[in-house]
């Protein structure tokens, strides 16, 4: 038997919250992103989820997996075991464009030495969004960090690219929901799980 609660958060808006025989799933903007999954053996849990606005449209909904909830940045980027940032498109979008606006977010977070040691796999991820042309509402992209393996991006549950193995890749990709210069500064509080009241009607 389902029962409902009621969770608002800054991107989001409102979560619905299912709970089915110990599995429970959230609907972000009509996206229903799972509370647990399994990377690479281990079981990580949900640190949060919010939306990604430009203006007063949606672009797409955001989950973030840690091994255990964690409200800080640091914790996340730097800590032990696989990561996973689950992002599932909201509307149709230049998918090269998509990938130009994520360098851009890289750059913005990152000193210059530290972007230098994430260009090998700046390049790969944008070679990757600029082949795939265009992302359609419903599409999703994963990026995992694989301690011993690197960050492995999927796009639909199919690898994309080889793992890139500098661990500056995934800290400087992270940094554009959770950096000094975020994407979204109410997506960035949602992913750390901090509530906050909803995004006001323009």
């Amino acid at each position: 038997m389902f029962q409902t609660r009621l969770h608002t958060l800054a991107a989001a808006g409102a979560f619905f919250v299912c709970w089915s025989a110990g599995a429970a799933t959230i609907d972000v903007a009509g996206v229903p992103l799972e509370e647990r999954v399994t990377v690479a053996g281990s079981p990580l849990v949900l640190n949060g989820a919010g939306v990604r606005y430009k203006a007063i449209f949606k672009v797409y909904a955001a989950a973030l997996y840690a091994p255990g909830k964690t409200p800080t940045p640091e914790a996340v980027i730097g800590g032990p075991g696989p990561r996973r940032l689950h992002i599932v498109m909201l509307r149709e979008i230049d998918a090269n464009e998509l990938g130009k606006l994520f360098t851009r977010g890289m750059q913005d977070n990152a000193t210059r030495d530290e972007f230098a040691k994430s260009i090998p796999g700046t390049i790969k991820m944008g070679e990757m969004f600029a082949a795939r042309k265009r992302l359609l509402a419903g599409d999703g992209f994963t990026i995992d960090y694989l301690p011993g393996t690197g960050t492995v991006i999927s796009v639909n549950g199919k690898q994309e690219i080889e793992p890139v193995k500098e661990p500056e890749f995934f800290s400087a990709l992270m940094h554009i929901w959770l950096g000094r210069q975020p994407a979204d500064s109410q997506l960035k509080d949602a992913l750390l799980g901090k509530a906050a009241a909803g995004r006001p009607e323009t």
